[in-house]
């Protein structure tokens, strides 16, 4: 028996409870992982809430670093020893050991400790894909990033700022916008005292944006799309605020022949390959310096329940970690 954190129901953070649960062993095509750090990701709160329906009951999480205590027959990806971590699911993270399919699974380099692992494989690989493949950004051009001091947004705004793009992001208080400015953010907006789309307007002098990477959703949605060009990309990538409500579909003509996507992860990582390569490129970003990892919070696993809170009362800035 090991320990973790399971839920029965859905509901707030109170359903996380700290329970014994049996992992099985690994069977074909599958690793055991006794688990070193686990990360914390908005979507987590999603999968507890029932915005996205789990089955029951679940130990949710998506993210996390350790070793490899055993494997299954067939596995080919790691051997026992291997630190790995993973990004992508399938959940379950929130546990001291479990059982992963082992093509999911990526060898960590020795430039990269375990805890920054467990923060920044999915939020990590996230960044990768929005701005290297949804829209693949290039140097000179200017793009805002909604939720700038959150954990995909500080390392979407060093990115961007290493590909020679300047960056306008948005936050929710002066703490949060200073933070967003020390990781690259050229323009930070508060969006909850101004308007951004008439400061975007503005910081463009009339020329708006090629691209909005938008992880906020309800409350961000309208306005994000005034601050694109005509045939501009709208990439909604998150609900932090709520989901987008319905659309009709025609406002797209009406604001200039706008494109619309709504991306996920998994999406972009059908493979073993792209897994690999957009990890690869992660963590070629990082360590070359380029990409900071910063662990702003930390908390045992027993106290889940704690971090969704701070997390959804917007306490919270970068990236979060669960230590065992």
């Amino acid at each position: 028996m090991v320990k973790a954190m399971r839920m029965h129901k859905v509901g707030g953070p109170e359903v996380l409870t700290w329970e014994d649960v049996e992992v099985p062993a690994p069977k074909q095509g599958e690793a055991l992982i006794r688990a070193t750090a686990v990360g914390l990701n908005y979507i987590d709160t999603y999968h507890r809430s029932g915005l996205y329906p789990v089955p029951m009951p679940a130990i949710i999480g998506s993210e996390g670093a350790g070793v490899v205590e055993a494997v299954g027959p067939g596995v080919t990806e790691v051997a026992v020893g291997d630190r790995v971590a993973y990004g992508n699911g399938p959940i379950g993270s929130y546990a001291e050991k479990r059982v992963m399919p082992s093509h999911r699974l990526l060898k960590l380099p020795a430039s990269i400790d375990d805890r920054q692992a467990a923060s920044m494989m999915l939020k990590g690989m996230t960044a990768q894909y929005l701005i290297r493949r949804t829209y693949r950004v290039k140097a000179g051009e200017t793009v805002l990033v909604h939720a700038a001091a959150g954990g995909v947004g500080l390392i979407m705004c060093q990115w961007l700022k290493h590909l020679g793009a300047t960056v306008i992001g948005t936050a929710g208080d002066k703490a949060k916008a200073e933070l967003a400015r020390k990781h690259g953010a050229d323009h930070v907006i508060l969006y909850r005292e101004e308007d951004f789309a008439a400061k975007v307007k503005e910081i463009t002098g009339g020329k708006l944006l090629p691209v909005v990477f938008d992880g906020v959703g309800k409350d961000t949605w309208e306005k994000s799309l005034d601050c694109l060009q005509p045939r501009g990309l709208m990439v909604s990538y998150g609900n932090a605020s709520g989901a987008v409500p319905p659309i009709n579909i025609a406002v797209l003509n009406t604001k200039g022949s706008l494109f619309l996507t709504r991306p996920s992860l998994n999406g972009y990582v059908t493979k073993r390959d792209e897994l690999v390569e957009t990890a690869n490129d992660l963590f070629d970003v990082v360590a070359k310096g380029a990409v900071k990892i910063g662990i702003n919070q930390s908390y045992a696993l027993k106290d889940a329940a704690q971090a969704h809170r701070d997390l959804e009362a917007r306490k919270t800035t970068g990236s979060t970690v669960f230590t065992l």
